[in-house]
């Protein structure tokens, strides 16, 4: 099965400032005698008050005490880190998450030669919904808070040119008798920012123009219809308006001009037009020397410019870019561009950023995909709504393949609801169309996705349950959206994101099988962080693959949270807290590397997405070391820092030349030998410890340079990583410290993957163990929900003790030759006197024989600490701990130097 369809071009690695060179105003005031269409953006002045108010879309109302602010705006501010070393846009007191009825007033004077002619208002989105008034007359109103959309002012406007625009915006949280219960998204792990967040204009045509009140869209829509032999065709069709008086004889014409100016293909047809009617024009394009979109590799576009003329004067000019190119998606072969294998790597991506939410502009639009691209990414998910027309263009420019996506999030009912109102039906169906309308001509869209996650079943997440436990039958809505999509573009597949399929879960959970319902199969599927381990995800796949063999397959969401303030010795030391606080940065990258192990090797998917470029806002969560900041980002909220794994796949996915030290942020160690790792793409790779080479590493594998059971020495310590590019060399340096106590003494909290504060002094993560497996006598944190926390009797380190490593198990630990005392201690959770019975041997000799915790305690949930003496020789200290009955279990290793 294949489908086809087409794209966009890029040279080089792009920087910001290349992007932000390519930026190009989104409308500009042109003279009347060369296109008639002017512009002018309603960018400052306005007034604003959060809170319904009466009365103020009448012109005479008095708005002195309101805020003055510039548009794009957004009065919500969502999402704090908790660290305080580092300096953060968003802090508790600048917090805003408030919901409901906001106001925007603006006066502005009607622009010179209006007279004769259609006055449009132009709203690029306003967050839920927004009614409009002009001079107290309204216009109408918009439901759906992502896309863009016109209001025709021609009648309202003041006869003495002075205007005063009133808009009323609302984001109210969608619940059961709510103004906004028909307005999708219903639900989601993202926040919906309000506001006039992004930019508004003032547009003027000739009554005969192209189609204004098109869902939003250009009122052109152009496609590549054929390719072969260096030829290229391009059908267009242009929707007209006449909201004139009179009939016209009318001239519709389209050309593409290539980056020289040159004009490459041009066609025209007459058209009649009756007053107050429209017509489509369809035309076809002959490119004689079509160049190709080929995606970041060269994404040429072309200027698309349809126009309508009258008696040789044109009356509307629409211009925009263009890229020749078509697209497959193949079950077995994956994505294709042009003809040719073509690898989409990319991330998701939300569009706030702290300090602003979604009241951004394009310079941030081409920063972040400076970063991406700098990353390797090549293709981006625009997630869980409609983005806006800056990364649409910039996306076209860098030659990056984009997933556009409708508002269908998790639910889509409310309450116990088991079918939707036709109002919300409607709603879903005008975002759709205002979606597939607004972005038909962007060369980097290649399907349109039309749900995200919708087949929870009664599987479901605490945000989105609903009173009955149960969601309604997916499959009735995601057959009317494929049907509207593929009616309003049948050049591009339609995709979905599933959570669900496939997965274990508990007795009784029915999940719905919804991928069989689109044309693209998409899984977010987050194996080692919510569930199983990441080496599950490559029996999973084979899975998916065989339950539909035709259907192209892409990974739509993997990935972990990751916090820059949290460090563990060993990711595979303890369970990782993947709803709750404790979530180290190396567990990301462990995550990262193992599931992009498994994704490289399938050449059948079409694409990867990991979950995702960027922190960013939600509500539901406190977690790793923020909160209402969903942490899973390669990047920062506010851009300042790239994680560890964000080089991981530079080092992976690009040419450009990488070299860096993981762990780097882990600078006070609890451990005086560590392993070293370095992600390098340089054929050769060289360690320097204080200023000593520790060797070179060649061609590594997966980008992963180690350098294992590095040693320490007590105080500074200088890193250095040296890659070798041809006669340049790429250099990385770090700088770790090693406490004199903690090179005197090891201390191991077992079962940990982020070792706990303790009285006695610095423990590590569990570390230095073969076999057993990690518990806690804890339950976790849930979205939001903290985590419960026994007491152990006899102890003020109940965090320290709650957790273990039980059954079959050694430690190996790497002390320097001496006398040491090994103290371990021990807790029972829950098993009775005898049913936990075992030894401990300290360099095959045993040293305890026999310990039952439970007996030794005298109850659960009771500290048991024994004390040996013990001798380390050159090969470290070997500790067994070997059951006799049940399973053994330690919750901290001591090894104390007696010097």
């Amino acid at each position: 099965m294949g489908v086809m369809r087409s794209l966009i071009v890029a040279v080089t690695v792009l920087t910001t400032s290349l992007l932000l060179a390519q930026i190009a105003p989104a409308a500009s005031t042109t003279p009347a005698a060369e296109t008639s269409r002017q512009v002018t953006q309603l960018a400052t002045g306005w007034r604003f008050f959060f809170r319904d108010t009466a009365g103020a879309q009448a012109p005479g109302f008095d708005d002195a005490g309101w805020q003055t602010v510039s548009v794009p705006h957004s009065w919500n501010r969502v999402g704090t880190y908790l660290t305080t070393n580092i300096p953060h846009t968003n802090r508790p007191d600048t917090v805003n998450k408030s919901q409901g009825i906001a106001w925007y007033r603006l006066p502005f004077a009607t622009p010179a030669g209006s007279r004769g002619r259609q006055v449009w208002l132009e709203f690029d989105a306003a967050s839920r919904a927004a009614e409009v008034w002009l001079n107290g007359r309204k216009l109408g109103e918009h439901r759906g808070g992502f896309s863009r959309f016109r209001l025709n002012a021609t009648a309202a406007l003041a006869p003495d040119g002075k205007n005063l625009l009133a808009v009323k915006v609302d984001n109210s949280n969608p619940a059961p008798g709510s103004s906004t219960a028909d307005i999708f998204p219903l639900a989601g792990d993202f926040f919906v920012h309000g506001g006039l967040y992004r930019p508004v204009r003032l547009v003027m045509t000739n009554p005969i123009h192209i189609a204004m009140t098109d869902a939003g869209g250009s009122g052109v829509y152009a496609r590549t219809e054929s390719i072969g032999q260096g030829r290229a065709r391009v059908g267009a069709t242009i929707k007209l308006s006449n909201d004139g008086a009179r009939a016209a004889q009318l001239v519709v014409a389209a050309s593409l001009i290539d980056g020289s100016g040159r004009q490459a293909a041009t066609v025209s047809k007459p058209l009649v037009l009756a007053a107050g009617a429209t017509a489509d024009a369809a035309v076809q394009l002959d490119v004689a020397r079509a160049h190709l979109w080929q995606g970041v590799e060269d994404p040429h576009l072309y200027k698309l410019v349809a126009t309508v003329s009258e008696g040789g004067r044109v009356l509307d000019r629409v211009t925009q870019d263009f890229g020749i190119r078509q697209m497959a998606f193949d079950p077995d072969k994956g994505f294709q561009l042009n003809g040719k294998p073509y690898a989409l790597r990319g991330v998701g991506y939300h569009q706030d950023h702290e300090g602003k939410g979604w009241a951004i502009d394009e310079t941030d639009v081409a920063r972040d995909i400076a970063i991406l691209r700098d990353m390797g990414v090549t293709s981006i998910r625009l997630t869980h709504y409609q983005h806006g027309e800056p990364i649409h263009r910039l996306a076209d420019r860098a030659g990056i393949i984009l997933w556009d996506e409708v508002a269908v999030v998790s639910t889509w009912t409310l309450g116990n609801e088991e079918t939707m109102p036709p109002a919300r039906l409607a709603n879903v169906r005008q975002q759709l169309r205002e979606l597939i309308r607004q972005n038909y001509n962007h060369a980097s869209v290649a399907n349109w996705g039309l749900a995200n996650e919708v087949d929870f079943g009664n599987s479901l997440p605490g945000f989105v349950t609903p009173p009955n436990g149960q969601l309604a039958d997916p499959l009735i809505l995601l057959k009317d959206l494929r049907q509207i999509a593929t009616m309003e573009d049948p050049s591009r597949p339609t995709s979905i994101a599933t959570c669900c399929e496939g997965r274990l879960f508990a007795p009784g959970t029915e999940v719905p099988i919804v991928s069989g319902a689109v044309d693209l199969g998409g899984a977010n599927r987050y194996f080692g962080w919510y569930y199983g381990v990441p080496e599950d995800l490559r029996d999973h796949l084979t899975q998916l693959r065989a339950a539909r063999p035709g259907q192209p397959l892409a990974i739509t969401e993997y990935g972990a949270g990751g916090a820059l303030s949290m460090h563990t010795d060993n990711p595979l030391g303890g369970p990782v807290d993947s709803r709750g606080r404790n979530q180290p940065e190396e567990y990301m990258s462990y995550v990262h590397e193992q599931n992009w192990g498994i994704l490289s090797e399938r050449h059948d998917l079409w694409a990867t997405w990991l979950w995702s470029g960027f922190d960013f806002a939600t509500t539901i969560r406190r977690e790793g070391d923020a909160d209402d900041i969903n942490t899973k980002g390669l990047v920062t909220y506010d851009r300042a820092v790239k994680k560890d794994p964000y080089f991981f796949y530079r080092a992976n996915w690009s040419s450009n030349p990488t070299v860096y030290i993981t762990g780097r942020r882990y600078t006070d160690r609890a451990y005086g030998i560590t392993d070293v790792r370095v992600y390098s793409n340089a054929p050769t790779t060289e360690l320097v410890l204080n200023g000593r080479s520790l060797g070179t590493r060649n061609a590594c594998p997966q980008k992963i340079c180690v350098w294992p059971a590095v040693r320490l020495q007590t105080g500074a310590n200088r890193i250095v990583a040296r890659g070798t590019f041809g006669k340049s060399r790429v250099e990385d340096v770090v700088q770790w410290t090693l406490a004199n106590e903690v090179a005197a003494n090891i201390r191991i909290d077992s079962g940990a993957l982020m070792a706990a504060p303790s009285e006695s002094g610095r423990f590590g993560s569990d570390n230095f163990f073969e076999g057993g497996t990690a518990g806690t006598v804890n339950a976790p944190a849930n979205y939001g929900r903290p985590a419960e926390v026994k007491q152990i009797a006899g102890s003020r380190d109940a965090a320290l003790l709650a957790t273990y490593r039980e059954g079959t198990f050694s430690y190996r630990v790497p002390a320097r030759p001496g006398s040491y005392t090994l103290r371990l201690s021990f807790v029972e959770p829950s098993e009775s006197v005898g049913a936990r019975v075992f030894d401990v041997l300290v360099n095959g000799e045993r040293r305890l024989a026999g310990i039952d915790i439970a007996s030794a305690g005298g109850a659960p949930l009771t500290l048991v600490q024994r004390t040996i003496p013990v001798q380390v020789g050159a090969d470290g200290l070997l500790i067994d701990f070997r059951p006799t009955r049940g399973k053994a279990i330690v919750s901290a290793v001591e090894l104390l130097s007696a010097n």
